[in-house]
């Protein structure tokens, strides 16, 4: 299995296919898994999925998580690859990650995507959404989130089973530490230094995640925003032939 040893920790990543890289950030527990619907693009692209530490089958982190750290991780993955640019992709709190690395390495982005994302947390759903993985995470109920998560992205047996295997190899300590960053983190006032290309899509019925649209609408006016109808939030794997369309549209042109 591939891997990469940086600042002392392994991660786990998969790459498939040749052009253009793109680089795909996953929210906290899930892993790359939840991005194998989007393998298919491999025909077009250089894909690259991983695991944050802590995650899937990367090891746990040796030192507190923050947002930082995860964006200089994917740093270190990248010039490992020997990739100079590529397009990063985040998908929910992955997006925070993406948005980070964009700011501090905006050399190595050659176009940014977020799916939906957000700058910050400053609603009452989303941040009491945190809450809750923060608390399940705490105490130790990671078959619980693992069911939630499965059967909130996947409607057949068989991809939520994957999921759920996947997510319970999460490290408690460190899905905690990244709920807890993520709820705190905010890149909003720095939004206006962001220069790249940038790609916003949100499901049509994802109303909790709406307000952050108006966000970025304000601070990066050039972001070009789509919404995928009748979509919530687990666009990756719900809607993923829409998702795919608009990826390989988005990122030849």
């Amino acid at each position: 299995m591939p891997y990469i040893v940086e600042d002392g920790v392994r991660l786990y990543y998969e790459e498939m296919g040749s052009g253009t890289p793109i680089l795909f950030i996953h929210p906290p527990g899930m892993g790359h898994i939840v991005f194998r619907h989007q393998q298919s693009l491999s025909s077009h692209f250089r894909i690259i999925m991983y695991d944050m530490r802590g995650n899937g089958k990367s090891s746990p982190s040796n030192r507190p998580i923050t947002i930082p750290l995860l964006a200089d991780d994917i740093c270190r993955l990248l010039n490992t690859l020997h990739v100079k640019q590529a397009i990063i992709c985040g998908y929910s709190n992955g997006g925070s990650i993406a948005l980070e690395f964009a700011l501090r390495y905006p050399h190595k982005v050659k176009k940014l995507i977020l799916i939906g994302g957000f700058s910050e947390v400053c609603t009452a759903l989303l941040r009491y959404e945190f809450l809750l993985g923060i608390y399940a995470a705490k105490i130790g109920a990671i078959s619980l989130l693992a069911n939630v998560l499965a059967k909130s992205h996947e409607k057949n047996k068989k991809g939520q089973q994957e999921i759920k295997q996947y997510v319970r190899l999460v490290n408690k300590k460190d899905l905690v530490n990244m709920y807890e960053k993520g709820l705190t983190y905010s890149c909003t006032e720095r939004l206006p230094l962001l220069r790249m290309p940038i790609l916003l899509i949100y499901g049509a019925r994802d109303y909790y995640m709406h307000p952050y649209e108006k966000l970025f609408r304000k601070n990066v006016p050039h972001a070009k925003i789509i919404y995928i109808e009748n979509a919530r939030h687990q666009i990756p794997t719900k809607h993923h032939c829409e998702l795919n369309g608009i990826l390989k549209t988005y990122c030849i042109t």
